[in-house]
Order: structure tokens, then C-alpha cells, then sequence
């Protein structure tokens, strides 16, 4: 079926156009456009991602260089660098972010994990500070003389895939962001401690969900029992009890659960508490380690997708970029499961990445190359610096 497809046109074709074309309906997208189609931008976009370009001149060059591929590719016409920036700049964002949420759940859907040892829906939620330069991004203030926005993400631990999305000025605080969560019934949200608000965790208990958070050092926690813990384990306390601080005891009235772990690996203490009273206390502490997962989320797609390295100045093209980056990204996941392709992400991307000009199907391009040829650093085994 592929055979004689360029990998860049096998690579689309995992893409519901239908879909997308729908998105470019309800925000008008291709009104009065001639032939660059909100499509063919998406495209550009994706190919820039995927072949890590580091502007839209470097973008432009590399794709006129095969202009005689450009059709097959699906690039249609012929276009220049400054329509390309003017439609990053004009045409609305939403079309990408809509797209890219149905990407996410169509992933999310094809990734099913029942492997994990915690039954559910379990997400860790962070965020991540991406720089610009203030007098070119004017409208990223953050101080005097620096930029950023502020990259919220929901992760779905059990499919490593980003469930949600939120993109802030770098100066809004981040519980702010637990506003706009969507929350799911019984289902788990793990924070660090720069998320403790207690008027916010209640929301979270009367939606019937769980959150597991890293409390901070000035808690004020009146025990009422303990629960019997094996210390061999490195748990020190597993207690219930209320808080006792006159604002935060009307901000969260019912009981909580505290739980004190001993880290041997890095040698720290670590206070937990959280709602859920029936899981084991060794279960709550594995929680609360698969929360780095959204850290290292972080340093993989600033390390290997372009949101670091704008293409465009305006708040428009700069979300536009953002989205397209997590389409790539989940193009890239969906594509490996698809195909059935035991590599990481990482490694697929690579491959890829220096391939979409190639005439070979995708599955044995994947599948052909010894693995200890690709040198990988695969996000799930990365050092757990922040960055």
C-alpha cells in the first residue's frame, strides 16, 4: 500500500484529516485562502518538528531544496517563508489546539496500559518555564528584563501521554492552574509541594477524586490514629488525623492522611498526604515517584521537539508552534503502537527524523536497524535533574 510513499506521506496518513478539516471549519480557517490550506501549514509545521529545524528560513530551504517532492509530500504549492509566518501569526490557534487534544485522546485510547500495579486513571500535574526574549515576545512579560510562559501539563502516567494542556504567562503562580484541571471521579492527581492549597485539594475531595501531594515543613497536622507500617520498607508513619491551622482547618475540614517515608536512594525524608484512605501506604509512595514522569516529559520534548526555538514572535504563533508539537508527539507515539514497534519514542523519532525524504516502509526502517546501533536516552531513563 506504502510502497514507493515518501515516510513523510506514510507518516501523515496516521493523521484524521477529516478531523483537522473539521477544526479549520468551525474557526474559519482557509477563509479566503487560494491553496495554503490550514492543512498544508500543519504539515510545514509538523515536518519542521520532526526534522528539528531551528527557524522558518532553515524550514523553507530544506523543503525548497525537494521542491519536485513538495506534492507528494503533501505540501502542495510552493510557499514562502513570510506566508508561512503570516499564517502562524494570523490564523487562530484554536484549530491546533482542538486537533491536538483529539490527537491526545486518540493516543491516550491506543495506549491503554493495565500493567501498571495501581488500577485507574492516574496523572501528575506540572509545570514547566520556557524563556523568551522580552523585546522580541513583548506581550511574555515576566520581569524587568526577561520573558516566559509557563507550559501546565496534566500527564497520563500510565500512557505517558499529556492529557491536558494549559499555557500561562511565566508570572501566574501555579496553583492557579488546578482551576482549570479537568478532574475525573475517582481518579489520581499527584502534585509536589508547590501545589499545597488546601481550599483547592477540597475541591478535589468533593469531586470523589484522590490527590497524593508532598506536604511542606510548616504543616500543622493533629494526628487522631496511625496505621501499622512495615519500616523495613522505609515508611516511618502512616497516621489520620485533621489539620490544625485556624484557615486551613475551614479550607479542608475532613480527615487527611500523612505519610512519612525514608528514601535510602537519595537519602531524604519525604511527607506525603493525601486523601485516600484504603491504598497501602507503599502504594501512595509509588505514586508519588512516578510524578517525575512529568519532569522528564519536560526535558524530552524541550530536548527534542522545537518549543524552546520560536519560529514566530506573536502569542498566536507561538501557541501554534507549542500544538504542533504535541501533535508530533503523539503522531510519533500512535505510529509506534500502530506499527507494534518495540522502540522508545525517543528512538522512533530519531530514525524518523532523518528518513521522512526516503522511499521505505516505515515498519522496516523501524524494525531493520540493530538497537545498539541507535544511540538512545530514552525519557522514562533519564537523570532526574530539573533542568
Amino acid at each position: 500500500m506504502n510502497k514507493g510513499k515518501y515516510v513523510f506521506a506514510q507518516l501523515i496518513s496516521f493523521l484524521p484529516q477529516r478531523v483537522f478539516d473539521k477544526f479549520v471549519t468551525k474557526y474559519c480557517g482557509n477563509k479566503h485562502v487560494r491553496h495554503f490550506t490550514c492543512w498544508n501549514q500543519l504539515l510545514y509545521m509538523i515536518f519542521g518538528q520532526l526534522t528539528n529545524r531551528d527557524s522558518l528560513r532553515d524550514l523553507i530551504v530544506i523543503i525548497d531544496a525537494h521542491q519536485n517532492k513538495a506534492y507528494h509530500l503533501g505540501f502542495g504549492k510552493s510557499v514562502t517563508r513570510s506566508n508561512l509566518a503570516k499564517a502562524n501569526e494570523k490564523r487562530n490557534y484554536k484549530i491546533f489546539e482542538d486537533f491536538s487534544y483529539y490527537m491526545i485522546d486518540l493516543a491516550r485510547k491506543k495506549l491503554t496500559n493495565e500493567d501498571f500495579e495501581i488500577k485507574g486513571k492516574i496523572y501528575a500535574f506540572d509545570s514547566s518555564t520556557i524563556d523568551l526574549c522580552l523585546s522580541v515576545f513583548w506581550w511574555a512579560s515576566f520581569r524587568k528584563t526577561k520573558g516566559g510562559i509557563k507550559l501546565h501539563t496534566l500527564y497520563d502516567i500510565t500512557t505517558q501521554i499529556p492529557a491536558f494542556i494549559h499555557i500561562t504567562a511565566a508570572f501566574v503562580h501555579d496553583v492557579n492552574a488546578m482551576d482549570v484541571i479537568p478532574y475525573e471521579t475517582e481518579a489520581y492527581y499527584i502534585f509536589d509541594r508547590g501545589y499545597v492549597d488546601f481550599e483547592r485539594l477540597y475541591r478535589i475531595q468533593a469531586l470523589s477524586a484522590f490527590f497524593v501531594v508532598r506536604a511542606k515543613a510548616n504543616l500543622k497536622f493533629n494526628r487522631m490514629y496511625s496505621n501499622k507500617v512495615d519500616r523495613q520498607s522505609g515508611l516511618i508513619c502512616d497516621q489520620i488525623g485533621k489539620l490544625s491551622g485556624f484557615y486551613v482547618s475551614k479550607d479542608y475540614p475532613d480527615k487527611l492522611r500523612r505519610i512519612k517515608f525514608d528514601d535510602a536512594e537519595s537519602n531524604r525524608y519525604f511527607v506525603y498526604l493525601t486523601n485516600n484512605m484504603d491504598l497501602k501506604a507503599e502504594e501512595i509512595v509509588l505514586l508519588y515517584k512516578n510524578r517525575w514522569q512529568v519532569e522528564l516529559f519536560f526535558k524530552w520534548i524541550k530536548q527534542h521537539l522545537k518549543i524552546k526555538a520560536f519560529w514566530g514572535t506573536s502569542e498566536n504563533a507561538v501557541r501554534i508552534q507549542i500544538y504542533s508539537a504535541i501533535i508530533a508527539y503523539c503522531l510519533i507515539a500512535i505510529i509506534g503502537k500502530e506499527l507494534k514497534i518495540e522502540r522508545s519514542t525517543y528512538e522512533i523519532l530519531q530514525i524518523l527524523g532523518i528518513s521522512l525524504l526516503d522511499k521505505a516502509l516505515i515498519n522496516e526502517l523501524l524494525t531493520n536497524i540493530d538497537y545498539k546501533n541507535v544511540k538512545e536516552l530514552n525519557y522514562n531513563q533519564l537523570s532526574l535533574s530539573l533542568f
